[in-house]
Formats: structure tokens, sequence, C-alpha cells
């Protein structure tokens, strides 16, 4: 099997990306004993992250120059909407907190910080800056989700197993398929050795604010204890 342009740039990430996929978050939800307060602050603070995230898919499209490209980020808009969808139906359901409770809360600094980031690696670059920026998120989510898929399997009543069931979906491990080949694609057309460390750059910083993104989620649900 070839190597891909991921593959690279996750070797480069090296212990960012498991200080990323297996951070106590990870493992606590992975073992069902993860606090209802601190997932709660996380969807809330993540459906904020998704709105700023669907402006990156509609700045892919303002990027894009084919409409292969176009169709992808609009896929990729409509994914983030569904995923917003369920934030607010598991908010609304497990602590009764509406969509516009959820909009009215403050954005974190480090969601600002990771957010702005994104955008501002595509609005500063070219299309393949903005899929490598996005890509720890729309890849990692569904690498989490397969290694949270057994821990389901074991128990279908797990705590958390709406969450775990989305992301180990087919339809999701297909998001990480399509976003593989299209870096692949981008880079076909204008990836060069001497970008890599710049694109490596991209993608380490993003994956670690992802890491910092969990934390959040622990820090907020103790401040508001």
């Amino acid at each position: 099997m070839s190597t891909t342009l991921f593959d690279r740039l996750k070797e480069a990430a090296g212990q960012e990306w498991l200080n990323y996929t297996d951070h106590v978050f990870i493992q606590q939800m992975e073992s069902g004993t993860l606090p209802p307060e601190v997932f709660k602050e996380y969807l809330i603070q993540d459906y904020r992250f998704l709105v700023q995230f669907a402006r990156a898919y509609a700045l892919q499209a303002y990027k894009s120059r084919t409409m292969a490209d176009i169709q992808i980020a609009s896929k990729g808009l409509a994914d983030v909407i569904h995923e917003t969808d369920l934030h607010v139906k598991r908010l609304e359901t497990g602590w009764g907190v509406s969509r516009q409770q959820i909009e009215s809360t403050p954005e974190a600094w480090t969601n600002v910080a990771y957010t702005r980031f994104v955008l501002d690696a595509g609005s500063s670059g070219d299309l393949l800056d903005l899929v490598v920026a996005q890509a720890p998120c729309a890849i990692g989510y569904a690498e989490i989700g397969e290694r949270l898929k057994p821990a389901l399997e074991a128990n279908p009543e797990h705590p958390y197993a709406e969450w775990i069931g989305e992301y180990s979906a087919d339809w999701y491990q297909q998001v990480k398929v399509e976003t593989i080949s299209h870096i692949d694609a981008l880079a076909a057309r204008t990836f060069t050795e001497e970008r890599f460390s710049e694109l490596a750059e991209i993608f380490t910083t993003a994956t670690r604010m992802e890491a910092q993104f969990w934390q959040t989620a622990f820090d907020l649900a103790a401040a508001n204890a």
C-alpha cells in the first residue's frame, strides 16, 4: 500500500497525534467513566466549533476551482450541519439546554484559537493548506470512533453509545477515506517537498489544538461546578 500525504503528516505529528487520539477524555469515554458534565461542556463547545468549521467548508468551496472540489466542500458542510443537529438533540434531551442557550454560550478561548487558526490557514493559503488544517478533526474522529467501537459492541447500553455509534458508523468512516483521498488529489496538483514542512506545521498545530479541546471540557466542567 502506498504512503499517503496524510500518513506522512501523521508521522510528523508524532506524540501530538497520540495526545489527541488517546487523551484521557477518550480513555474515560471508552470505559464509560467520563463525567456527564464534562461531556455536556464538550458538546456545547463542539457546537460552537462546528459553526466555524462550517465556515471553513464554505471557504473550501470558495477556494475550489473545480466542480468536484466544490461538491466535496458541499458534502462536508452538510455533514457538519448534521453533527450540529445531533449535538442540539443530545443537549436538549440530556440537560434541557436549548439551541438558543448553546449559541449564547461564549466560545472558550481554546475554541477561538483553533477555529480561527483553521480559517486563517485557508484564507492565507490555498485549498491544500485548508484541507490539511481540517484533517485532524475529520480523520481523527473516525480513528477514535473505530477505536471505541469494541466498547460499544461489548456494551450496547454504553453511556456514550450514541456518540460512539455516530463516529464509528460506516458513513463517518467514509469521511476519513474521502478526506485522505482529497488531500492526495490536491497534493498531486500543488504539492512539492519544499511545502512539506509548512503543511506538517499546520497539521501538527491543529492536532495539538484538538487535544486541548478535550482538556477544555474538563476545565469548563470544573469551573462551572
